[in-house]
């Protein structure tokens, strides 16, 4: 059991014989563990190693001083076998510093331990994660690696901490995206050249279609988005001669408000125009692209019809699909292969379309869903738009397949959470969505949109190429593993390695190395954060990288190597850990806390903690290496009592980066 489980625990029980003790109401049960809960690792480490906040609130409940309160809970905490005797600090904090003798038996423990101190969770839970979840008929962008990434790890971690975890790629397989590659093939496609690279062509049918849709859109909105350029711009010239003629400071603040406001709002709007003047000029100065738009100017509403006959089970489309999927699946597995991603499912959007009227007509009988305009609405009171679940033209949207989703879920797997990890433009979707399930009846399972930010270039904008078209997520992997190749495979650097490393070795270590920082450095931010993309960075061998981590690691190997020894040696031998230095102490301290990180991780859906954790385990490893010789330590016990740290260190960096999809290398 982990350390701060114990903590809180035992905190429960002292806090529940004051309750009981106290000539007040007895305090009820849930609140006496909120204030357990309160037991937290201290924010400074001087005052001790953990601390209790709670005496301040309790002491409002029974009308004493909190330092009184703090006594009380002394007298009935058991503590006298993990701390040295609690101290009582300002109004009522209680701080605990852990016993160096118990420490190392519970650092010893965890070598010894498979799940490395981690306890299972007391009530395990059913879990869908759906995550990735890419269009299909294109291949993957950096787009995508945020929700693989985060997903995954999410998947890995609540598995090991012991609940049952169903992993599901919800695959874009069945949508607009094949009407527009039928029509592609249909009108401008290459049979020689699908034959030789498939995907290839695919993509240059999607791309082109999706261009000629997007110059006829900017075609049509011409004259709307100059309007609002106008507009915008005069709102903003007014607001600032409003500011300017104002001296009273209390309205001119509110005035220079209305500006900054009107200058967004005119930026946003001379961006779109900018934008769509650029789209229409570069199919205009392209005279054969330009010819093909001409001939094709409903190409939107064609697409649309092509899609419709695919859902409608037309043969000449149905079959163009059941050729073209294969080969997309085939491209973005290779993906998956390379960032060992798995899943338990892969049921794409066409799996459900059969379940689509069915979803309609519950939702009509159950008087959730009506018509409007044509088509079929559901209206939420608290959302200013309808969720639309089929369109006048007869056709579903996203939020009828999500809904067939989640009732083939709940009658196949019977989950008690789904997560959904789909980044933060998608929140009105999942909030409707939500809505909309509650009302149907899904109040047994939780729903959890796990939003993200979005990947950032240096510009601050989504990271895209110079094209301005979004970067390949493998092209991206090939960069990554040739920059690590770069910095970690440097001649200076592996000329000292004794015995050299063989060119097979080193391409092994850059492939780990370089897919680990892809994934590291995307999960080092909290997961609603944005981030900008720097590969420099990313497999530095210097600050908070997977790299610096993995060296951590490598260090580790490269001193049991030393010894002549290995984990499996200094797990099954019999000499315990002994701390006798300040560094050992904190080594063993922080490899202790590894259970907490997950927990964390658990409790807000982001593995950014357990990120956090690797590095100021590395970073306290670093320091205990320094200055704690461990091979020539001054007596064989203390040899041995290192080493046995050195394993449990290794064995914790190791577990964490694989609950992280990171792999680790033995020399670097």
């Amino acid at each position: 059991m982990q350390i701060l489980e114990i903590l809180r625990q035992r905190f429960a029980t002292a806090l529940s014989l004051i309750s009981t003790a106290s000539s007040a109401e007895p305090i009820e049960s849930d609140r006496l563990a909120a204030f357990s809960q309160m037991v937290r690792p201290a924010t400074d480490p001087r005052h001790g190693d953990y601390q209790a906040n709670c005496a301040m609130p309790l002491a409002k409940l029974l009308g004493q001083s909190p330092r009184a309160v703090a006594e009380q809970i002394l007298k009935e905490l058991n503590w006298l076998d993990l701390c040295h005797e609690p101290e009582i600090a300002g109004p009522g904090f209680i701080n605990l510093r852990l016993r160096d003798d118990y420490l190392a038996s519970a650092a010893w423990e965890l070598l010894r331990d498979e799940k490395l101190g981690v306890s299972c969770a007391a009530s395990p839970q059913t879990i869908i994660v759906d995550y990735s979840s890419p269009n299909v008929a294109k291949p993957m962008h950096v787009g995508h690696i945020r929700s693989t990434v985060i997903g995954d790890a999410i998947s890995r971690i609540f598995r090991f901490q012991g609940h049952h975890v169903i992993t599901d790629n919800h695959l874009g397989d069945w949508g607009t995206q094949f009407g527009m590659v039928i029509y592609g093939f249909k009108h401008f496609g290459d049979e020689a050249a699908f034959e030789n690279a498939p995907v290839a062509e695919l993509s240059r049918l999607y791309r082109l279609v999706n261009r000629l849709i997007e110059y006829h859109g900017a075609i049509e909105n011409q004259d709307k988005v100059r309007l609002l350029a106008e507009q915008t711009a005069q709102a903003l010239e007014l607001a600032k001669a409003e500011a300017l003629s104002t001296s009273d400071p209390k309205l001119k603040k509110q005035a220079d408000k209305l500006v900054t406001g009107a200058s967004k709002k005119h930026e946003a709007a001379v961006e779109q125009h900018d934008k769509t003047i650029k789209v229409i000029e570069a199919v205009d100065s392209d005279p054969a692209l330009s010819t093909i738009a001409a001939q094709h100017q409903s190409i939107g509403a064609s697409v649309l019809a092509e899609t419709a006959k695919l859902h409608e089970g037309d043969e000449t489309n149905l079959k163009m699909w059941h050729r073209f999927l294969p080969f997309c699946k085939d491209e973005i597995n290779r993906v998956y292969a390379r960032l060992h991603v798995r899943f338990d499912h892969t049921l794409g959007e066409s799996y459900y379309h059969s379940m689509l009227e069915n979803v309609v007509a519950k939702l009509r009988n159950q008087g959730l869903a009506s018509d409007s305009e044509g088509a079929v609405c559901v209206f939420l009171p608290e959302f200013d738009a309808p969720m639309i679940v089929q369109k006048r033209d007869g056709a579903y949207l996203y939020a009828t397949t999500d809904l067939a989703t989640l009732e083939y879920r709940r009658e196949r797997f019977k989950p008690d959470e789904i997560l959904y990890v789909v980044d933060t433009r998608q929140s009105e979707h999942f909030e409707k969505l939500f809505a909309v399930a509650r009302k149907m009846g899904f109040s047994a399972t939780r729903l959890v949109h796990v939003n993200f930010g979005t990947v950032l270039g240096d510009d601050g904008k989504p990271f895209k190429t110079r094209s301005g078209s979004s970067i390949g997520l493998e092209s991206l992997l090939d960069d990554a593993v040739a920059r690590a190749f770069a910095v970690v495979c440097d001649p200076e650097r592996t000329n000292r390695i004794d015995p050299p490393l063989s060119d097979e070795e080193k391409k092994r270590i850059a492939d780990v190395v370089g897919h680990g920082a892809i994934k590291y450095a995307d999960l080092v931010h909290h997961r609603t954060s944005d981030y900008k993309f720097d590969l420099e960075k990313m497999v530095s061998l210097d600050g908070n990288t997977s790299a610096y981590v993995q060296y951590a690691y490598a260090r580790v190997q490269g001193i049991l190597a030393k010894g002549e020894t290995t984990e499996t040696a200094v797990l099954t031998g019999s000499r315990p850990i002994q701390i006798t230095h300040p560094a050992e102490r904190a080594l063993a301290l922080q490899l202790l806390r590894f259970g907490e990180s997950l927990d964390q991780v658990r409790a807000d859906y982001a593995p950014n903690f357990l990120i956090d954790y690797l590095y100021e385990t590395a970073k306290t490893y670093a320091v205990f290496n320094d200055g704690c010789p461990v091979l020539k330590a001054n007596s064989e016990e203390t040899v041995q009592s290192r080493l046995a740290l050195v394993a449990a260190t290794g064995r914790v960096i190791r577990c964490g980066l694989e609950l992280l999809g990171i792999g680790v290398i033995p020399r670097m």
